[in-house]
């Protein structure tokens, strides 16, 4: 199955810069504008025509859809919300439209971390469409859409091609079916909006797919389409060659955190991302070849049908391979500042790179040089088995001018590159695909020592039963091997986490918090007044001196005047996980390791030097005070408490090791062990 890939959005700035010389040769790169920036508070439908060169060859094609807020219009009401189609369609000469590309708008109100406001964010989503090549050519009109909803909305399309020899020719492109239809009634199923197609492949022919794009929508009592899973079987000459479920798991998505229900799974779309077609082979399909093709979705009938699948088809006539042997570099995912892989940066210094086999042999190794522009570069040789057409993902290994960025703390934005210096032991045939750069922030700056404070909400680890254990929630500190040096697992449901520990050394690391449960966070908005019984958590990872440590994307929920903190719905709301890379720059020579397991009561730093820090988060405080215990017995401290966040002078303390103690009428018990350093 061939997939449709995002690419890097920073390739597309450095390609507009280039525009100016165009239709030049291979390599060379012309934009054409199909749409302006066009506000869209309802709804909007665009048409453009273009002329386009008919004798040029192209490389690559992307569309670009981007979307955009501006501000509310006055005595609007859901502004920047729920969630909407947006496509592009090319209208032929012949009267006949094929839909090139779809997208779904984001819930994007403002105050989340992603939406500011003023408003002023906008989103790019990047289309291969060089499978078009043979309509994207002379006189033609193209449609640029968003449905009818939510104002504050702005669209703005544009082409990007590449000159240069493709994978391999599209001979023809045929559009087969056009819409889709209500999914579930008895006396009117949607296979009747799909009926059996008899077609004849075109002279030259070697290979043919078929492209669907499906979305399901709308909700019945079982909600469906949009919740419900349901799958589509695709006939070759009376007989089902594929079945794919429609379906999208959204608790992953590169645009979050959004308001509204974006984490929820749905039917091959997420709100604030591309919809991607499916592409299927048609096996003997080749010049003169005739043949019946057809779509039939999974059975399903219910009373009241009212969900609908939005679809269209077309089938992709390919001619042979262009190349024998060439590699193609896809991507740079890390490092990088596009907004299509926000959550795997800023990374370390383990650069990941997706290549494509753009020939017709096998590749079995491809020989790379990277590293940060402007610094020595390094070479690496990866060995494997990539077969025509395929793609993988390599990482590279640790890169020395990454790692001196990150130790250094830079500020800014630097350029990296990366480039295919031979395969399979000779030098690339098609050069022009070969070399990318990314613009990218280095990973930030921990201590060695820092606190990680989670309270775990009361959603247990099956993502469905409220008050059970383990609960869902968990998180993980990994070196750059992968190995977990730290970790808070199996964890109890609404109990309150304070784990003090200290890295072992200089280098990378990364912190990683997981609720793969239900996918929701440790707080999401719609579970506090849609759930009966729901209790948020929360997350922090402090400085020694108590400070939190910023993290890439992630809001802290907020402290309120009593020193506890306030779950205020769009804190904590990352899916189903959450991953920092960052860098430890000085090495820690205290030797100490030191997890703190209180459930109620936490002291920290641990090591400690100017101050001491306890928390009292779900605990009792009345009446109570707290000792400050030496080895020998001799309490040297001791103060009443009087609110949930004490601060203790520790700068006068001598070194050493000592006990902290909670003493009310019941008695004392010991709440934590602390080492003073100095």
């Amino acid at each position: 199955m061939k997939h449709l890939y995002l690419r890097n959005t920073l390739l597309f700035l450095m390609l507009f810069c280039c525009s100016s010389a165009a239709f030049a040769g291979p390599g060379d790169t012309s934009v054409v504008l199909t749409s302006p920036v066009l506000n869209a508070d309802g709804s909007a439908s665009f048409d453009t025509l273009i002329v386009l060169p008919t004798t040029l060859t192209y490389r690559k094609i992307f569309l670009v859809y981007t979307v955009n807020s501006h501000a509310c219009p006055s005595g609007s009401t859901y502004c920047h919300q729920w969630d909407y189609i947006g496509n592009v369609t090319l209208k032929s000469p012949h009267g006949d439209t094929v839909e090139l590309a779809r997208i779904i708008t984001p819930f994007a109100t403002s105050g989340w971390s992603r939406f500011p406001n003023p408003p002023n964010w906008s989103e790019d989503y990047v289309f291969d469409v060089t499978d078009f090549a043979p309509l994207l050519k002379d006189s033609i009109t193209i449609n640029s859409a968003l449905g009818v909803g939510s104002p504050g909305f702005g669209i703005y399309t544009k082409f990007i091609f590449i000159e240069g020899t493709p994978d391999r020719n599209t001979i023809a492109i045929k559009r087969l079916y056009a819409h889709g239809g209500t999914y579930g009634s008895a006396t009117n199923p949607i296979d009747n909006n799909f009926p059996l197609l008899s077609e004849t492949a075109p002279a030259g022919t070697v290979s043919a797919d078929f492209r669907f794009i499906v979305s399901g929508h709308g909700s019945d009592v079982n909600e469906c389409c949009e919740f419900a899973e349901h799958y589509y079987d695709l006939y070759l000459n009376g007989a089902s060659i594929f079945e794919q479920n429609i379906w999208r798991d959204c608790g992953m998505g590169e645009l979050y955190p959004q308001g509204g229900t974006w984490l929820y799974n749905r039917s091959n779309w997420c709100p604030g991302a591309s919809v991607v077609p499916y592409y299927d082979a048609l096996p003997g399909v080749v010049a003169g070849s005739s043949y019946t093709i057809k779509v039939g979705f999974e059975p399903y009938t219910v009373a009241s049908p009212s969900g609908n699948y939005d679809a269209s088809a077309s089938v992709v006539y390919y001619g042979g391979m262009n190349k024998t042997l060439d590699a193609s570099l896809e991507d740079i995912i890390a490092p990088s500042s596009s907004q299509q892989h926000f959550r795997e940066n800023p990374s370390n210094n383990l650069p990941i790179v997706h290549i494509h086999n753009s020939g017709s042999t096998t590749i079995n190794n491809v020989s790379f040089q990277y590293g940060v522009v402007d610094s020595a570069m390094q070479t690496y040789t990866w060995s494997g088995t990539l077969a025509a057409l395929a793609d993988t993902i390599i990482s590279l290994p640790a890169s020395t001018s990454l790692a001196y960025m990150s130790s250094m703390s830079a500020s800014g934005s630097f350029p990296f590159m990366v480039a295919i210096t031979g395969v399979n032991g000779t030098p690339d045939v098609d050069q022009t695909n070969d070399t990318m750069r990314s613009q990218f922030i280095v990973a930030p700056s921990w201590p060695d020592t820092i606190a990680i404070k989670m309270l775990t909400s009361n959603l247990g680890a099956d993502g469905l039963s409220l008050n059970s254990n383990p609960a869902d929630a968990s998180w993980y500190i990994t070196n750059v091997a992968g190995d977990t040096l730290f970790s808070r697992t199996n964890t109890n449901y609404s109990t309150l986490y304070i784990d003090t520990l200290a890295l072992p050394g200089i280098g990378f690391y990364k912190f990683t918090v997981s609720t793969p449960g239900f996918c929701a966070g440790l707080h999401w908005w719609a579970f506090d007044g849609g759930i009966t019984g729901y209790a948020p958590g929360y997350l922090q990872v402090k400085r020694p001196n108590g400070a939190n440590l910023p993290m890439h994307g992630y809001t802290y929920a907020t402290s309120t005047s009593s020193g506890g903190l306030k779950n205020s719905g769009e804190h904590d709301d990352f899916g189903c996980g959450y991953s920092q890379y960052f860098y430890v720059s000085h090495p820690n020579t205290t030797g100490i390791r030191s997890v703190n397991n209180s459930t109620s009561v936490a002291v920290y730093p641990n090591p400690a030097n100017e101050e001491i820090r306890i928390d009292f988060d779900n605990a009792p405080v009345i009446s109570s005070s707290i000792s400050i215990v030496n080895i020998l017995g001799q309490t040297i401290y001791s103060t009443n408490v009087t609110s949930a966040n004490l601060k203790i002078n520790s700068s006068a303390f001598p070194a050493g090791v000592y006990m902290v103690l909670c003493n009310t009428a019941n008695g004392s018990r010991t709440i934590g062990k602390v080492v003073i350093t100095h």
